[in-house]
C-alpha cells in the first residue's frame, strides 16, 4: 500500500582529500530501480518550505525501507563493477534516491542496518533516512531523463554567446639579405623513424643570423618535405645542408639562399578561429624579376599556430603583406548535455547544461576558468565547435530570483582576508 519504486544513485567519489578524505569532485552515472516502503507514509518530514536570506528553500526528509535481500541480489553486484564507488556491499550515506513524487532528489544521510533489531536471528530491512539534496557541482549523468533534469538548471551557470564563423587568422614578417631561400629534397632516404629527424644548417658568417628548418616524414620512414622556420640572415653562399638521425640515413637536399631582398621569420600575430582545414597563405608579389614567399599554415585545433615558409622568395625591396584565407565553413553540431567542452586556445573547461541552436547560446556549468574571446568551444562528445565571442549572463541560480549568493561572496572578501593568514587563527 506503501510501495514506490524509486532509482538507487551509487556516489563516485572522484577526487577526494588525501589528509580528511573531504570528497572534492563526486558524480553520480548510474542509477538501479528498486522497491522501497514510504515510512514517513503521512507527508515529507523537516522543517518544509523556508523563507531566509538565500530565498525559498525547501528542507524535506524522507524515510524509506528498502529490502537487505533485494539490494544486495540486484545493486550490490552491479554497484562492485563501478570505479571509484565506496562500499558497495550495503547502502551507503551519500548516495542519492530518485524520489518519484516531486520528481525530487534525496541524499542518504544516515543508514540503519538494525531496524528492527534482532528477534529472527537475522536483519532484513535497510532504513534509509534522507534529506532533499542540495546540489553542489555534482555531475548527474545518469542517462535517466526524469532524473537528469533535476540539476538541469541548478548550481552555478554562465550563458555563453557563440558565433557559427570564425575568425580570419593574420601574420607578418620582416625582408632580409642573404636569407635561407629554399630547400630541394634529392633522395628522402630511409628508416627515419623519428617524426622530425633533427636537420643541420651550415652557420652564417660573421655578423650574420644561423637559419632553422624542420623535416617531416612519410609513411616510408623517409625525409617527406623540409620547411624553413627561420630564413636566417648574412649567408653569402649556399649553406649545407645535413639530417641527423639514430636510425635513418640516405637523405639527400640542396639549398638556396636570397642575396637580396628574402622574407624573415613569419610571425602569426593572431591565430584566428573556426578553421577546421588549415588555410591557404599568400605573400605580396616580388618587384621586377623577384621571386615571390611561399609558405603554408600549421593548424592546431582550429587556430593557426605557426606559418612554414617553402621558399622565402628573393628582391623584396619593401616587407610583403601577408594574407590568410578566412574560416570556409560555419561552426557546426549540437552540443549534447552534460558532456564536457572544452575552449582551444585557454583549455578551459566546463559542463553542458543546455544548448540552443536558434541563437547560438550555450548555458554551462562547473567552469575552470575563463573562455578566451574568439576560441573555439569543442564539444567531446558531440564534436559540436563554434567560437566564443563573450558572457552573457553570470549567475548562480537562473531559476531563484532571491539569491544573493555573489552580493554576499563579494561583501565578505571585502572582510576577510584568506590569501595573507588565517584571520580566526592567526594573531
Amino acid at each position: 500500500m506503501y510501495g514506490v519504486e524509486v532509482y538507487y544513485l551509487p556516489r563516485r567519489y572522484m577526487t577526494t582529500n588525501t589528509v580528511i578524505k573531504e570528497v572534492i569532485q563526486s558524480d553520480f552515472k548510474d542509477a538501479y530501480p528498486i522497491e522501497a516502503y514510504v515510512n514517513t507514509y503521512d507527508g515529507f518530514e523537516g522543517q518544509g518550505t523556508i523563507l531566509s536570506k538565500f530565498g525559498v528553500t525547501p528542507i524535506d526528509d524522507l524515510t524509506l525501507i528498502i529490502s537487505r535481500e533485494r539490494f544486495e541480489n540486484y545493486i550490490t553486484p552491479l554497484s562492485k563493477s563501478i570505479p571509484n564507488v565506496r562500499l558497495a556491499t550495503r547502502p551507503k550515506e551519500g548516495d542519492l534516491i530518485y524520489f518519484p513524487l516531486g520528481d525530487r532528489l534525496f541524499e542518504i544521510k544516515f543508514v540503519e542496518h538494525e531496524q528492527p533489531f534482532y528477534q529472527l536471528q537475522k536483519t532484513y530491512v535497510y532504513e534509509l533516512r534522507c534529506e532533499l539534496f542540495r546540489y553542489e557541482d555534482e555531475v548527474i549523468d545518469t542517462n535517466v531523463e526524469q532524473i537528469d533534469d533535476n540539476i538541469e538548471r541548478a548550481g552555478y551557470i554562465q550563458v555563453l554567446n557563440l558565433v557559427g564563423i570564425g575568425s580570419t587568422a593574420a601574420a607578418e614578417t620582416t625582408i632580409v639579405n642573404g636569407g635561407f631561400q629554399f630547400v630541394t629534397l634529392i633522395d628522402d632516404g630511409f628508416n627515419y623513424v623519428e617524426s622530425t629527424p633533427t636537420v643541420a644548417i651550415s652557420s652564417a658568417p660573421s655578423g650574420g643570423t644561423n637559419a632553422s628548418v624542420i623535416s617531416f616524414t612519410n609513411a616510408g620512414f623517409g625525409i617527406s618535405e623540409v620547411a624553413i622556420l627561420n630564413p636566417g640572415r648574412g649567408y653569402t653562399t649556399a649553406p649545407g645542408i645535413s639530417f641527423i638521425s639514430t636510425t635513418g640515413s640516405g637523405a639527400i637536399a640542396t639549398t638556396g639562399i636570397g642575396t637580396v631582398g628574402t622574407i624573415g621569420i613569419v610571425t602569426v600575430t593572431s591565430g584566428g578561429s573556426g578553421y577546421t582545414t588549415a588555410p591557404g597563405i599568400a605573400f605580396s608579389g616580388a618587384p621586377g624579376g623577384g621571386t615571390t614567399a611561399a609558405g603554408y599554415a600549421l593548424l592546431t585545433d582550429d587556430y593557426i599556430s605557426a606559418v612554414y615558409i617553402t621558399n622565402a622568395g628573393a628582391g623584396y625591396t619593401q616587407i610583403p603583406g601577408i594574407t590568410v584565407a578566412a574560416p570556409t565553413t560555419l561552426g557546426r553540431g549540437n552540443y549534447k548535455y552534460n558532456e564536457v567542452v572544452t575552449g582551444s586556445q585557454s583549455g578551459n573547461t566546463a559542463r553542458v547544461k543546455r544548448w540552443n541552436g536558434t541563437d547560438k547560446t550555450l548555458e554551462v556549468s562547473i567552469i575552470t576558468g575563463s573562455f578566451t574571446p574568439g576560441e573555439a568551444i569543442r564539444g567531446s562528445e558531440s564534436g559540436a565547435v563554434y567560437s566564443y565571442r563573450s558572457v552573457q549572463d553570470d549567475q548562480m541560480n537562473p531559476i531563484d530570483q532571491f539569491a544573493e549568493n555573489i552580493i554576499i561572496e563579494s561583501e565578505a572578501d571585502g572582510l576577510l582576508d584568506f590569501t595573507r593568514k588565517n584571520p580566526f587563527g592567526e594573531p
